[in-house]
């Protein structure tokens, strides 16, 4: 009797493998086309290739006692996307749409962050920059697993969501998001962001660089 092959990966890259055989065809996953309205033209994408990126909403962010609401930055635009994105998002799971949370989170030793990376965001040394203590509740600014670099409440999480770390303003450097999307077969990827131009301009290098198509929201 053969023995049944067993599924190691993650569909569209799993293999099929047993004692004999293993199976690398990788058969695509079922083609879901659907067609949006956009402000330039039609577009026509596959739902199956699709991913969502949401990238910096966070506290440090978008929340009045956070740090670019302590040093001085009007955060409302940073807090626009909250209200499509809270309507956008259940629809996305309801139609299998990986959501993909990008967001800083620093070390706690900040080791991967060099002294001139660190002088961008506190040129003086004396200010709060990265890993320092907010002023408003001690918070280490956009550290991992602190209150600082969590989503905002007003966005919720759900568990088969993907988290990613980065420490840079692209989130495809030196992290695991360009794996994750090849693994998940994702080559089209929906983007929406809190902060600012370099941050856009950072990701949507890294997305070209890694031959993605990409539609953005801001």
């Amino acid at each position: 009797m053969d023995t049944p092959l067993r599924t190691l990966g993650i569909p569209p890259n799993a293999w099929a493998v047993n004692a004999d055989i293993a199976d690398i065809t990788r058969p695509p996953l079922e083609p879901r086309p659907v067609t949006l309205k956009t402000e330039t033209k039609t577009l026509r994408l596959d739902l199956a290739k699709t991913a969502m990126l949401v990238i910096d909403m966070q506290n440090d962010f978008c929340h009045p006692d956070g740090w670019l609401a302590h040093i001085g930055v009007d955060i409302n635009p940073a807090r626009t996307p909250i209200a499509p994105l809270q309507r956008l998002l259940p629809v996305l799971r309801s139609l299998q749409v990986p959501v993909i949370w990008v967001n800083w989170g620093n070390r706690p030793d900040l080791l991967n962050i060099g002294a001139g990376l660190r002088h961008v965001y506190n040129s003086t040394g004396n200010g709060v920059g990265l890993g320092d203590p907010l002023p408003a509740n001690g918070a280490p600014v956009l550290i991992r697993d602190s209150w600082a670099a969590a989503v905002v409440n007003e966005l919720e999480q759900k568990p088969e969501d993907i988290r990613v770390d980065k420490y840079r303003m692209s989130g495809f450097w030196d992290t695991p998001l360009d794996s994750i999307l090849k693994n998940l077969g994702k080559t089209t990827l929906l983007f929406w962001w809190s902060q600012c131009r370099p941050v856009c301009n950072g990701n949507v290098t890294g997305c070209q660089f890694s031959g993605l198509r990409l539609h953005s929201g801001d």
